[in-house]
């Protein structure tokens, strides 16, 4: 092995040596002193890779935790909530003159309305409802029909659950230009722009070893 380095060594590269396949058989069992000695991992993924893989696992679980939360709060609360993510998503400016939450009977089916950018050149309509099927092309369209009466180009329609492929289809082919964005998009636009979590315990940097770095000083001496 020595002689031609591989590269990379894992568990099963290890395992193709029987000595160590041996061992990992056993347990360890044959440790000095009668003591078992755990075997190196179960898994050939780098600690980066496994970083990776928990992280994911973590937010995976936040996400379904936020839709559940939004689920059992009060219903103007993700019209709200929405104008919020836009605003940290970098539509507007700021809270206060960026958006706001309309969410009144009589509202022609916008719950919200926000600038596109600071200077207001552009509004985008909003629509967000806790719906628990499937959303579909006739409610879509009746969001779009409430565009047309506000003049309006651009539309943002938000439901916790899912829309059809119908709705989707829908919207591909029309003049305005609508975003749909179900439950698990909510979820993972709120996690990435800090709306509704917080971060818990240290911060921690991954680093890994600069070869460029070995190089330099190697042709420096």
């Amino acid at each position: 092995m020595l002689a031609t380095p591989p590269a990379r060594i894992d568990i099963p590269f290890l395992m193709k040596y029987p000595d160590y396949k041996a061992k990992a058989s056993a347990g360890g069992s044959g440790k000095p002193g009668g003591g078992a000695e755990p075997v190196v991992g179960a898994t050939d993924q780098t600690p980066e890779e496994a970083f990776e893989a928990n992280f994911q696992t973590l937010r995976s679980s936040v996400e379904q935790e936020l839709i559940s939360r939004i689920k059992s709060a009060k219903p103007d609360f993700l019209e709200r909530l929405v104008v919020q993510l836009l605003v940290a998503m970098g539509y507007g400016g700021s809270q206060e003159d960026a958006g706001q939450a309309i969410g009144q009977t009589g509202d022609g089916g916008i719950d919200g309305v926000i600038k596109e950018d600071r200077l207001g050149l552009d509004t985008i309509y909003l629509q967000a409802k806790r719906w628990e099927g499937t959303v579909g092309r006739p409610l879509v369209q009746a969001f779009v029909g409430s565009l047309a009466g506000q003049h309006a180009r651009r539309g943002v329609m938000i439901t916790t659950s899912d829309f059809s492929a119908d709705a989707r289809k829908y919207v591909a082919g029309i003049e305005q230009q609508v975003i749909l964005l179900n439950g698990r998009e909510l979820a993972r636009l709120m996690f990435e722009f800090g709306i509704g979590v917080t971060p818990v315990g240290s911060p921690y940097v991954l680093k890994r070893v600069d070869l460029d770095y070995f190089d330099e000083v190697s042709v420096a001496l």
